[in-house]
């Protein structure tokens, strides 16, 4: 038997691949499915099931095409209603795969779908449970998080507690506990950096699997704190649950070469958004005017899907060379499917070209100080509110990059900004972003926050408590 964790940080997302005998299960797998395949041809194994927790919000599901392309029957858990042909398993129900089985679970509250997949050895033993955002590491899943229900997220989360009691928390201490999620999704609140424990330890340290824990309280703090979601969730659940188009038919369109003059003519036919995808360092040195900047080496998936509300917006990319296939992928993982090419030889090309660029004029933190000491600009913090509040430059404004549309009037045309994040990502996004909609006074601090406090020359407003934000 093999059991093997596919961790993705870019979305804090774990698939789950399981071999015995020549059969094979995968659990939760994104949406390139490929790897899976390649997997399982390593071991000269069938792709027998492919299981599903649930109808995830925070990423499109490879389900469909994997089941495509190797005959694999989609599974999932009891009350699932997908609109393509998949099993609904019962409770209880066993899935036998060569030596080994898997048991069923329903286990609902994160949704109602929500089911855990029980390893049984060739003995019978229970000996992992694959708890997908039922069970996280340090933390439990969010209940606000349904495609549809008729419930609130207070009787979501009741329901929850019934199912860790009932359901996972009886299981032996020695059971390891394989969650769909680590650190850094939005799928939770408290996750820790850990991305497998066992049940003994989880009734240890869990906040939300405490021995004396009850109902009502279980209920206050697992709903204490939470945010809005992203709003690509609710998109991306139903893509998964009513079906989408095939990852192969979205990279055909993406990859799509285009020289400077065929690039300008595409994106003012389709009225497509300019994405720019380099590293923070080279966009601020130049872009194309109007683009929006939002990089492969930071949570790309995750600030797409905040701050790009169509999943059906026409994008055209801009690329370090050889990195196209990758932005379309990720872009595809959380729904966006409309990528229409690529600039051909990316900015290089442009400039090559002689076109108009833009910059954006950037600071270290010594020049930060110097500026901020003669008070002419407002210095515009681009942090979460959680992160303002726990540390921030004096006389700093808050402007959360995943609230800046909602936001906008709160910047001013007619004065300059100075403007930071942690470490320089977020900055440059926003910048961006400010930029295409006519806003030109704004300079980004380089190294950010941290830089910034490195320094020791800018005066800091500490708090005692950080809040909790997701």
């Amino acid at each position: 038997m093999k059991v093997e964790q596919l961790y993705t940080g870019c979305l804090a997302e774990a698939a789950y691949y399981i071999e015995s005998k020549g059969e094979a299960i995968i659990i939760d797998p994104l949406r390139d499915i490929q790897p899976y395949i390649d997997r399982a041809k390593a071991d000269k194994a069938t792709i027998k099931y492919v299981l599903e927790t649930h109808f995830h919000a925070d990423f499109v599901s490879g389900h469909l095409d994997l089941a495509n392309k190797t005959g694999a029957t989609i599974v999932f858990g009891p009350t699932a209603k997908p609109s393509f042909p998949a099993h609904v398993a019962e409770e209880g129900e066993i899935l036998k795969v060569g030596d080994i089985s898997i048991k069923v679970l329903h286990t609902p509250g994160h949704t109602m779908e929500s089911t855990s997949y029980l390893l049984l050895d060739e003995k019978g033993q229970e000996k992992a449970i694959f708890t997908g955002d039922t069970l996280f590491i340090g933390d439990v899943g969010r209940p606000d998080l349904a495609v549809k229900s008729d419930l609130s997220r207070e009787d979501l989360a009741g329901l929850l507690f019934d199912s860790l009691r009932n359901k996972i928390m009886p299981l032996p201490d020695d059971v390891v506990v394989y969650p769909g999620h680590g650190a850094g999704s939005a799928c939770g609140k408290k996750m820790a950096k850990e991305t497998e424990s066992t049940i003994g330890i989880q009734k240890k340290t869990n906040y939300a699997l405490r021995a004396d824990m009850g109902r009502e309280e279980f209920v206050r703090e697992v709903t204490d704190g939470l945010v809005d979601p992203p709003q690509y969730f609710p998109k991306n659940a139903v893509m998964n649950k009513m079906g989408y188009e095939s990852i192969d038919d979205v990279l055909k369109r993406g990859m799509v070469p285009l020289q400077p003059r065929e690039f300008v003519t595409v994106a003012e036919a389709e009225d497509a958004m300019v994405l720019d995808t380099r590293n923070e360092s080279e966009f601020v040195k130049g872009f194309i005017p109007g683009s929006i900047f939002i990089g492969l080496d930071g949570q790309f998936a995750s600030w797409v899907g905040t701050l790009i509300p169509d999943l059906g917006q026409a994008i055209l990319l801009v690329c370090e060379e050889g990195r196209e296939a990758e932005a379309i992928t990720r872009l595809a993982r959380v729904g966006y499917d409309n990528t229409l090419g690529f600039l051909k030889g990316g900015f290089p090309a442009w400039k090559a070209d002689d076109r108009a660029e833009d910059s954006i004029p950037n600071i270290d933190a010594e020049q930060f100080a110097a500026h901020y000491l003669k008070g002419s600009d407002v210095v515009l913090d681009v942090r979460r509110k959680s992160e303002f509040d726990t540390e921030r430059v004096v006389d700093a404004e808050n402007f959360p990059l995943d609230h800046i549309s909602k936001n906008m009037a709160q910047v001013d045309k007619n004065k300059q900004y100075m403007v930071y994040c942690a470490g320089g990502y977020r900055s440059v996004i926003a910048i961006s972003i400010l930029k295409a909609r006519g806003f030109d006074q704004l300079t980004n601090v380089e190294g950010g926050f941290t830089a910034l406090k490195e320094s020791q020359k800018v005066p800091l407003t500490a708090f005692a408590e950080q809040a909790t934000e997701l």
